[in-house]
């Protein structure tokens, strides 16, 4: 594996995230029937794309080991995925920072069905400022980190209806 910025690798697959690291915790509710393909364009990075966001994977699908670099406007950030999972009720995929990214630390991207069947995307992260212009931005980058996760909620929405318009 790359060179990770943090020592808390793969902490975003169970709950409590590492204390001294901004959190983030974004949970939005899918249609029932969302499951599958929610599960797909998470981990064939989709809803990544749906965004608006470059990106460059050294695989088609989120697995360890798999090199990304994400685009986002002017920035362009190394991540490696750190864990993956892709079983009945849960799917996703958590990614490291590596050198050269403007924060240090991990964010994951998932879809959960509940006990009562209900179909959860989430996105859960830990972070610091790594570089100068994350340090400089401050607030300003702990909102555009929580936009970019409701960025990809909606992204997520919009792929799983077109699939069911298709699939019908």
């Amino acid at each position: 594996m790359s060179e990770f910025t943090y020592a808390e690798v793969g902490a975003t697959r169970h709950e409590p995230l590492p204390p001294g690291y901004r959190h983030l915790h974004y949970r939005t509710e899918l249609d029932r029937d969302d499951f599958t393909a929610a599960a797909d364009a998470i981990l064939t990075f989709r809803m990544h794309r749906a965004t608006g966001a470059r990106i460059r994977a050294t695989a088609d699908r989120a697995a360890p080991g798999v090199g990304v670099t994400v685009g986002l406007g002017p920035l362009v950030v190394p991540c490696q995925v750190v864990w993956a999972a892709d079983d009945g009720d849960r799917a996703g995929f958590g990614y490291g920072t590596r050198p050269g990214h403007q924060a240090r630390g991990e964010e994951s991207f998932t879809v959960e069905r509940d006990a009562d069947g209900r179909v959860w995307f989430a996105v859960t992260a830990f972070s610091v400022p790594a570089r100068l212009p994350m340090r400089l931005g401050g607030p300003v980058a702990v909102l555009a980190q929580h936009g970019y996760a409701r960025l990809c909620g909606r992204a997520l929405r919009r792929l799983c209806a077109r699939s069911r318009t298709v699939g019908s």
